[in-house]
């Protein structure tokens, strides 16, 4: 009786795997991006005029320096997202080739 089940079960697996040589599998659409990682960097901050006080200047400097390093970290965000989901496509892509 094990083996009248298990015949049918062996023929049906192999079957699928049969199946899927011949029926191509599209890749999956490219996915789309975070919001987040697609808003541009603010700009910089100046400061107008002749004489200016130190502790002004020291504002902008240190202001400046904190918007560059939120940009860069969105920026290497951006580029861990993009080389992730690169990998996962064409992993999924080289498993529906075999």
């Amino acid at each position: 009786m094990k083996k009248l089940i298990i015949i049918p079960l062996i023929l049906m697996l192999s079957g699928c795997g049969f199946m899927n040589r011949f029926v191509p599998v599209p890749p999956p659409a490219w996915p789309s991006v975070p919001s987040t990682l697609t808003e541009r960097c603010p700009d910089l901050k100046t400061i107008e005029g002749n004489e200016v006080a130190i502790t002004e200047l020291l504002k902008a400097v240190v202001d400046n320096y904190n918007l560059y390093y939120l940009c860069q970290l969105k920026n290497d965000g951006w580029n861990e997202w993009y080389k992730t989901q690169q990998k996962i496509y064409e992993d999924f892509r080289n498993k529906s080739k075999k």
